[in-house]
């Protein structure tokens, strides 16, 4: 639950709201109706469509979520699991009542723990969360790749390396639109080679 809150804080904060709720969806989904994590991450979901909706000039949509929204975070604490909720529910209620001051002033930036998280402020584990919604948003990459590829990180992490999946994961999640697919590449490369390593000694020993 940090990692997905962590990292959909941190993609909001980027301006990249409509990415920002899948961090959070999975875990949304399979928490229970009406309880106190299902109400944060559905009232989070709402509030970043509210913004994306705000921001396409989508008035009436935007000022209807952002009542939805408002009601799913009521009665949670102000700063429920970290995260700046009086100030989310303040900003919802402004926008319910007037949607085009997304025009006149940015929306409020999204905390945790007080921290206003950029995507430089992501260590391994929310960086993860972060790789699998750039690969669900872009045809250009296998899911399955990445995941194979945060699963030999994680690998070489118990193993106690500090080595080139954990920083080709790290640089495909937090790096640039532009150098993205090159360390895609890169990550592929490397893990064709460490199946083959592994086909090489399949039934050597049977």
């Amino acid at each position: 639950m940090e990692d997905a809150l962590r990292a959909g804080v941190a993609i909001y904060n980027t301006g990249e709201y409509h990415d920002a709720h899948d961090a959070w969806e999975k875990r949304w989904l399979d928490a229970d109706d009406g309880e106190d994590d299902e109400r944060l991450l559905h009232g989070l979901i709402q509030y970043t469509a509210v913004v994306y909706h705000t921001r396409r000039r989508n008035w009436s949509g935007a000022r209807r979520l952002a009542e939805s929204a408002g009601e799913y975070l009521a009665g949670l604490p102000a700063d429920y699991r970290g995260v700046n909720l009086d100030a989310v529910r303040t900003e919802l209620a402004r926008l319910a009542a007037d949607p085009e001051r997304i025009e006149r002033r940015r929306p409020v930036r999204l905390t945790y723990d007080g921290d206003a998280l950029s995507l430089d402020d992501l260590d391994f584990e929310p960086a993860t969360v972060v790789a699998r919604v750039r690969a669900e948003h872009d045809d250009g990459f296998d899911e399955g790749r990445v995941d194979a590829g945060i699963d030999a990180a994680r690998e070489e992490r118990d193993e106690g390396y500090q080595t080139r999946y954990i920083a080709l994961v790290m640089d495909f999640a937090l790096g640039s639109d532009a150098q993205r697919p090159v360390v895609y590449r890169r990550l592929c490369d490397h893990l064709e080679r460490r199946e083959q390593k592994r086909r090489d000694v399949e039934g050597l020993f049977e």
